[in-house]
């Protein structure tokens, strides 16, 4: 009998301390904010700000998942998304287990319900992410859903929030450094309390990309919008049955990068093409705001003739040339991008134009976070 009680104890140590739930990455309790492909189970992203909502009750969270490079995430735990998340984790291999919440090694009592927010913070080139399960020692529960606003944001470095958390605008740009949860649209989605989704992609432009020497890679952005994930022609998008109340585009300043401008025809037509393109997603009454950057008069000339000849109502134009002046020593990021200082203030130059075109009301004590 001692022996029979020796072996059985040994048997349990041995044993998981819970039993694991394996839950499918596609589970219809899991919500998704962002462009995603569903299959067989899995779901699969690459633009940056694609964030993922799950509920559980339990003391253990993990997702199984790969990425195609190496991608930074956000989590936040038991709270709305902020400019400073939870912790980082960093996806860059096939077949990975990450682990998003433990009870014990996060400080949390155990045996409660938790909600948890899994956001990319890394823009498509960085890679494309598949999450294949959830691994947890409950069940999951029904995930928060989509907010009753949701913004779209389309655009190039800016909205990506490349090197946004350099303070030296010198240093050359690495992945750690992006973080789109600090960039201008987070800041203004969280204000008007909105969920967001970006499709950018940094020295994009809407007829020339930043420098645009190499001919093969002239594919812009009017051209990647239509695209379910970023770095890929197919498939494409199709949207589903919840779609943005706006869609603002910030573009055009890689367009005139390295001292040369683009043609104006081309530029205008591509311009176009892209409102046609988000009017036939969302409906003709869907608000559209295009906003120019501070980089060039001429810029704000061409943006504001599009608008003004694209034939569609509910498109507005908005000049950030005279808006925004920012610290050249003070506000500038990795090769001389905005830092997280200057997204503030772009923030605060654009919530007046959001509420005037979403009638969403301004809160004079409320500030950007």
């Amino acid at each position: 009998m001692k022996r029979l009680f020796l072996t059985c104890a040994i048997m349990l140590a041995a044993m998981p301390v819970f039993s694991k739930v394996n839950t499918p990455a596609s589970d219809q309790r899991v919500t998704y904010v962002g462009r995603t492909l569903a299959s067989d189970g899995e779901v699969s992203f690459d633009w940056s700000s694609t964030c993922v909502k799950i509920s559980f009750k339990g003391d253990y969270l993990a997702v199984r998942a790969s990425d195609s490079g190496k991608d930074y995430f956000n989590v936040w735990i038991d709270r709305e998304m902020s400019s400073d998340a939870d912790k980082v984790v960093c996806l860059k291999s096939a077949d990975s287990v990450l682990v998003l919440f433990d009870a014990k090694a996060d400080g949390y009592k155990k045996g409660k319900s938790h909600s948890l927010i899994l956001q990319k913070r890394t823009e498509a080139q960085q890679g494309r992410a598949t999450l294949h399960e959830f691994i947890s020692d409950g069940e999951l529960l029904q995930a928060a859903p989509v907010k009753e606003r949701l913004i779209e944001f389309v655009g190039d470095s800016y909205t990506c929030g490349y090197g946004i958390e350099n303070s030296v605008s010198r240093n050359r740009y690495t992945p750690e450094t992006q973080n789109t949860s600090k960039t201008y649209c987070a800041l203004l989605a969280r204000y008007f309390d909105a969920d967001f989704i970006t499709v950018s992609h940094s020295g994009q432009g809407i007829s020339r990309n930043y420098d645009d020497s190499d001919k093969a890679a002239r594919w812009y952005m009017p051209d990647r919008y239509t695209c379910t994930f970023d770095m890929a022609r197919n498939p494409k998008w199709t949207p589903g049955d919840v779609k943005p109340d706006i869609t603002m585009i910030y573009l055009g300043q890689n367009d005139f990068s390295t001292e040369r401008m683009p043609m104006r025809d081309p530029f205008k037509n591509n311009y176009k093409r892209l409102i046609r393109e988000i009017k036939e997603y969302y409906g003709e009454d869907h608000p559209i705001i295009c906003v120019s950057t501070k980089v060039d008069k001429l810029l704000f000339d061409f943006v504001r003739e599009c608008v003004e000849e694209c034939g569609y109502r509910n498109v507005y134009y908005d000049g950030m040339f005279q808006a925004v002046h920012l610290d050249n020593d003070a506000e500038l990021g990795a090769d001389w991008h905005p830092n997280w200082k200057a997204h503030i203030k772009l923030a605060y130059a654009l919530i007046p134009y959001f509420s005037t075109v979403t009638g969403w009301e301004m809160q004079p004590s409320k500030a950007v976070e």
